[in-house]
């Protein structure tokens, strides 16, 4: 069982280091609203890889991944998620701390850490594919829980990490001298996920 676990873990911290959507929004609140905020979209973020690990070590997310009307509603979903953070980012002016823009972003910051993985199908079948050769019918629950809280955690601790890392005041100051900058990269970079995830939808 450790082996397994062992096997778990790293396919588990190959995922989460994957650059994406989830990965941009992160740094993003991070550098809109420090590490609070960062830390907040990163354990948000946790929490919708948890449930989707809950889900798939209960079969339950099959019944996603199964259904093409419902696998394609929640692309579509996601899609046009992106394309909204990506326009405000776009749209991004000069940061102050007391303006109602960045009161809503701290207030944010959890929404779209859980929406953009819970938005993502493609978390499921990553897990389900995982789990699928792990996980027999005779696994004992507390096996698939263990394998389940590994999802969990290890995402949440590498955005936690990342958050860390770039709201040192080392990193943070510079960042956010630039921080109008940087949000409209980042709110390029989601408009071009969102457009790839359109591609995928419709190809």
């Amino acid at each position: 069982m450790f082996t397994t676990w062992l096997t778990v873990l790293s396919i588990c911290v190959l995922g989460a280091m994957s650059p994406g959507p989830s990965l941009a929004v992160v740094l993003r609140h991070t550098l809109g609203g420090g590490r609070v905020h960062g830390c907040l979209a990163a354990l948000a973020h946790g929490v919708g890889v948890g449930l989707y690990a809950l889900l798939s070590i209960s079969g339950l997310a099959v019944l996603i991944t199964a259904s093409p009307g419902v696998f394609r509603t929640f692309q579509w979903a996601g899609a046009a998620y992106l394309v909204w953070l990506g326009i405000r980012g776009l749209l991004a002016s000069a940061p102050n701390d007391t303006s109602p823009m960045a009161v809503a972003r701290g207030s944010s910051a959890a929404r779209d850490g859980f929406l953009i993985a819970f938005l993502n199908p493609k978390i499921a079948v990553f897990l389900i594919a995982l789990f699928s050769q792990v996980i027999g019918s005779d696994t004992p629950w507390t096996a698939r829980a263990l394998y389940a809280g590994t999802a969990w955690f290890t995402d949440t601790a590498w955005y936690l990490l990342v958050v860390w890392l770039f709201s040192t005041p080392r990193w943070l100051g510079w960042l956010r001298h630039n921080a109008v900058w940087f949000e409209r990269l980042f709110g390029v970079i989601l408009l071009a996920l969102a457009g790839r995830l359109v591609f995928e939808t419709i190809a």
